[in-house]
């Protein structure tokens, strides 16, 4: 399966980077093509599965996008989150690396069959989406 990966400084101290990692609900802040999430009783946790839907609706000539489950694979508290999403069959990694008090480097890995509309863009526009808030929150 075709593979992308990317890596961006984030403004922010990897412990609040985490913290809003860590909240499911913000997941559609930063992932393209998610609209809402509805995780489970477990809530970020291993094995947890949450409930996603897309921001586009189906077309004749395109599918709906990321819509069915996301599946916790992993957590390693607060260095790793890994999870699968189902309906588009991506399987994802985001490692979040200590680079000085208010400093992160993210490196987002993700691997996808090419017949789901796989995009080697994908973990850069994710990891612009999670810049900006996290610029945001900086700015405050």
């Amino acid at each position: 399966m075709p593979r992308a990966s990317a890596s961006r400084e984030l403004l922010a101290a990897r412990e609040d980077v985490w913290s809003f990692v860590a909240e499911p609900h913000h997941f559609a802040d930063w992932w393209p093509g998610i609209g809402g999430v509805q995780p489970d009783r477990r809530g970020f946790a291993e094995g947890a599965r949450w409930g996603i839907s897309g921001t586009d609706r189906p077309t004749l000539l395109r599918r709906a996008t990321s819509s069915g489950m996301l599946l916790v694979a992993g957590i390693e508290t607060p260095k790793r989150f890994t999870w699968r999403l189902t309906g588009d069959h991506i399987d994802a990694e985001l490692r979040l690396e200590e680079r000085g008090p208010d400093r992160t480097i993210a490196t987002l890995d993700i691997e996808a069959p090419w017949l789901y509309g796989f995009s080697r863009a994908l973990p850069r526009r994710a990891l612009t989406r999670l810049h900006a808030l996290c610029q945001t929150a900086a700015e405050l």
